[in-house]
């Protein structure tokens, strides 16, 4: 399956001080690393955010804005597609928040629901009966026609898809799981410590 990724890493902040996202550290690695090995086997990433935010490019990987900054995820994401916007682009978009350092664990169910039903625009994790758009995989012909349907500045996500034919994958072990606050850090780190352990067991 051929994908681009967008990270969206441009937020506020606010529940945590102000402290940029992308390089919080959870479980011994940035969010922002999390989010680029969730994003590994895509063509190119766009990671939407300051451009400080990624210590190391490569060649696969652009960092851009959206205008004005902090115009929310739809306006991220459309910064993150215009960045991605080239000639033989693939025709999905993994999107991702960067502060879901489980979701590399999401993509291939993601994939394999699309492959199960080719004619969706899209598939996204949803945990808890609440949907979690921002991990998700979706047609890029899609996003596109739901992007100049809407004023992306301030839009939200529900409707922005809500013309779409989507496939929900349960989210059953909290891999959609945010950091919002200092907590959540702790607490993510402690399940990463411990999933690591039981890994190291078998």
């Amino acid at each position: 399956m051929r994908y681009d990724a967008v990270i969206l890493a441009g937020g506020r902040a606010t529940r945590l001080g102000g402290t940029p996202k992308p390089g919080i550290v959870v479980g011994g690695a940035s969010l922002l690393d999390h989010a680029l090995a969730a994003t590994a086997e895509a063509e190119s990433t766009a990671v939407v955010g300051p451009r400080d935010a990624v210590a190391q490019p490569r060649c696969s990987l652009v960092v851009t804005r959206e205008d004005p900054p902090f115009g929310g995820p739809v306006a991220g994401l459309d910064a993150g597609l215009r960045a991605l916007d080239r000639p033989g682009a693939p025709p999905w978009v993994l999107l991702l928040a960067v502060d879901v350092p489980g979701a590399a664990a999401a993509v291939p169910a993601l994939c394999a629901a699309l492959s199960d039903e080719p004619d969706a625009d899209g598939a996204h994790l949803v945990r808890a009966d609440r949907a979690q758009w921002l991990v998700g995989i979706y047609r890029r012909a899609a996003l596109g026609a739901a992007l100049r349907a809407v004023d992306p500045h301030g839009a939200a996500v529900r409707r922005l898809v809500a013309s779409m034919r989507l496939i929900t994958v349960p989210d059953e072990t909290g891999t959609s799981d945010d950091v919002d606050t200092w907590e959540d850090v702790n607490r993510l780190t402690a399940r990463h410590a411990v999933g690591h352990t039981e890994e190291g067991e078998r």
